[in-house]
This record gives C-alpha cells, sequence and structure tokens, in this order.
C-alpha cells in the first residue's frame, strides 16, 4: 500500500460500511489565474507529476495527497469558477467499488452528476454547493490516472513531508448544519464524532464533525452562531456553501512548516506568549519545542502524556486564505485522534484579530 498513514487493509462493504468508502483520493482546485494555484502548490512542496491527454488538467502530488488543477474550458470545475472564483469544486473519495457507492448514494437520494465536463471518467454526485464527490476505485496498487493521464514525473514525491488528507470541513448557511449531516449519515453511514459550540470575543460557531464508517474521511460542518462571523464572511466570499479548509498530515510539523514559511506561505497570526507559557498546564508532560512552536505560531492540543507513558498530543498551524476564502491547515498527530478542540478558542480569535485587520470585522461586533 506504500508509506502512507492509513496502511490497513483496503475497506469492505459492510453493513456499518454500505458504500464501501476508503478514504480521500482528491481535492480539485480552480482559480480564474491557474498560474496562481501552480504557484501556491510549489510553496506547499507539490510537485505536478501527470497531464490530462487532452484536456487542460493537472495532477499535483506529495506523499499520498493529490490534487487536481482544472482550467479545462467547458468543464465542471471552470463552470465553478464562474461563479465562486477561486475555488475548490470537487472531492473524490476512495472507495471499493465505484459504481456501487454511486448507485448506493443515489438510491438514498443523492443527485447523480452525468453531464459533460467530469475531471475523471468515474461516477459521481453532486455534494457541498453544487461541488461534486468523484468515486474512484483504483488506488495503492493502481492509479486512476494512468488512463486518462500522461505521467510527467514520480508519482507520489516526498515533498517537504506532508503525506495524507486528515480532513476537509465545510462552511454552510445557518441551518443546514443538520441538512448536510443528515446527507452524510443517510447516504454513506458518517457517525457525528465531536460536536462544538466555540465563543471568541466578537462572534461564534458551531461545528459538528464527521467521520466515515472507514475512519478515513473526516468532514467537520461549520455554522456561524450570528451575522457577521467567519463563517458569513466565508458565505459572502465565496458566494454559497462550500470547502473550507483542507487538513494535511505532516512527518515533521517543524520542518516542513520551516520550509513552507520559506517559501512564502503565511500563517493566521499566533496566540500570544502566554498561550505557550500555559501549554504545560493544558497538555501534561509534553515536551514539544516551544521556541519552534513559537516562530510560526503552531498550536498544541490533547491530553498530554497519560498513565502508562502514551503521548496524545496533536500539533497544528493554519494558512491564512489562499484560495479565495479557503485555508489549508498542517498538522501533526502524536497518538491524538481529535481536532485540536483546545485550540478552537485560540484559533477563532486568531482569525477574528485577521478579519479586524482586514477591516471585514470591528472589534465593537
Amino acid at each position: 500500500m506504500g508509506p502512507f498513514p492509513h496502511d490497513a487493509p483496503k475497506a469492505e462493504i459492510t453493513k456499518d460500511n454500505p458504500a464501501g468508502t476508503d478514504g480521500f483520493e482528491f481535492v480539485e482546485f480552480a482559480h480564474p489565474e491557474p498560474e496562481t494555484l501552480r504557484e501556491l502548490f510549489r510553496k506547499m512542496g507539490y510537485t505536478h507529476v501527470a497531464t490530462h491527454k487532452t484536456k487542460a488538467i493537472e495532477v499535483w502530488q506529495q506523499g499520498d495527497i493529490t490534487y487536481i488543477l482544472n482550467d479545462e474550458p467547458g468543464s465542471h470545475a471552470r463552470a465553478f469558477v464562474e461563479e465562486h472564483g477561486p475555488c475548490a469544486p470537487s472531492m473524490a473519495w476512495r472507495v471499493v467499488d465505484a459504481q456501487h457507492a454511486f448507485d448506493h448514494a443515489v438510491s438514498k437520494g443523492a443527485e447523480p452528476y452525468e453531464g459533460d465536463g467530469k475531471t475523471l471518467d468515474v461516477p459521481a454526485i453532486r455534494g457541498i454547493g453544487e461541488s461534486l464527490i468523484y468515486f474512484v476505485e483504483e488506488y495503492y496498487e493502481t492509479s486512476a490516472y494512468n488512463a486518462e493521464f500522461g505521467w510527467t514525473g514520480k508519482a507520489h514525491p516526498e515533498g517537504v513531508g506532508f503525506y495524507y488528507l486528515d480532513h476537509l470541513t465545510h462552511n454552510v448557511h445557518k441551518g443546514n448544519m443538520d441538512v448536510w449531516f443528515r446527507f452524510y449519515g443517510d447516504l454513506f453511514n458518517f457517525k457525528e464524532i465531536r460536536f462544538f459550540d466555540i465563543e471568541g470575543k466578537f462572534t461564534g460557531l458551531f461545528s459538528r464533525a464527521l467521520t466515515s464508517p472507514c475512519g478515513r474521511i473526516r468532514i467537520p460542518i461549520n455554522e456561524d452562531r450570528g451575522e457577521t462571523g467567519q463563517i458569513v464572511e466565508y458565505l459572502k466570499r465565496y458566494k454559497g456553501e462550500g470547502i473550507q479548509h483542507i487538513a494535511v498530515g505532516a512527518r515533521d510539523i517543524y520542518g516542513a512548516v520551516d520550509a513552507i514559511a520559506g517559501n512564502g506561505i503565511k500563517f493566521m497570526p499566533a496566540p500570544p506568549v502566554t498561550y505557550y507559557e500555559q501549554s504545560h498546564d493544558r497538555v501534561p508532560g509534553h515536551e514539544e519545542p516551544l521556541d519552534r512552536m513559537m516562530e510560526h505560531g503552531i498550536l498544541i492540543d490533547g491530553e498530554g502524556v497519560v498513565d502508562g507513558g502514551e503521548t496524545r498530543i496533536l500539533l497544528q498551524i493554519f494558512s491564512k486564505t489562499v484560495i479565495g476564502p479557503i485555508f489549508f491547515e498542517f498538522i501533526q498527530r502524536k497518538g491524538d485522534d481529535g481536532f485540536g478542540e483546545g485550540n478552537f478558542k485560540a484559533l477563532f480569535e486568531s482569525i477574528e484579530a485577521d478579519q479586524i485587520a482586514r477591516g471585514v470585522l470591528k472589534e465593537s461586533a
């Protein structure tokens, strides 16, 4: 299967996993100025490894992460750009049997996408904000890209050390959190694993974190508490619901973040020094280097070192918005399987500070 984090047997189609989900395959991006995406991907350590044989579609990879850059006229992705600007018009899931997953989803009420302009010739349904979800059954042993793409480089290069897609977060209109919870729950048997009610200094949000039966597709869904917060700003800028951020896992977050910072990636404002001074109280027994954490603003969460010496720590940092209102999260899991719950308030207030600096949010909000 390769040196990736989910080295385990392929999923099976079962009563618990009726669609046979088995993880993320790719996230697709599109932009009015595609060279902007190429520059961004390079800065984050990705390599252009394949180009479609007849269409203006590129495959960029790092570790087990694949980003698709689509600039094909007449494609679903280009139509998405016309409506949303810089965007993430689709994602693809690995499944045991693509036709089975498609048929199952449609039988449960999903809207099939069978029009022109697909990125890959595989089954697809409509998802969040009219984006698409593709179903891919070729992965690990074979590649979904062999038939339609020509390889221009070695697949799965090491890059700066990011090596898998951890989760992909949605922003939705007020009142729609339950709609999308039911979408993933009823169609694919996703379960809620976390619920958050986050209140910053001026605004707040609700978030439900969902996970697939295979445990490899995790999708938090965010809804604003008010009318002026960061989710509302996203919905206005994006002109609708959609993917808010993409989280990728690092083997060594310090080295990876140093590398992408050196390439010009900017991060959300760091929390105050007291956040780091108090980190040993919040995460007992951790031995993370505070100076390196503070250099770029890496956050820490988890139970720390628990009875028996087991370490349960999560390290994370967030880029500024880089594709319209979309941003990226970079994480390293050291025994912790959460979403940085203890950092939500720090992150939320960091984004508020960025909104205030940009004039989007007034301090009296």
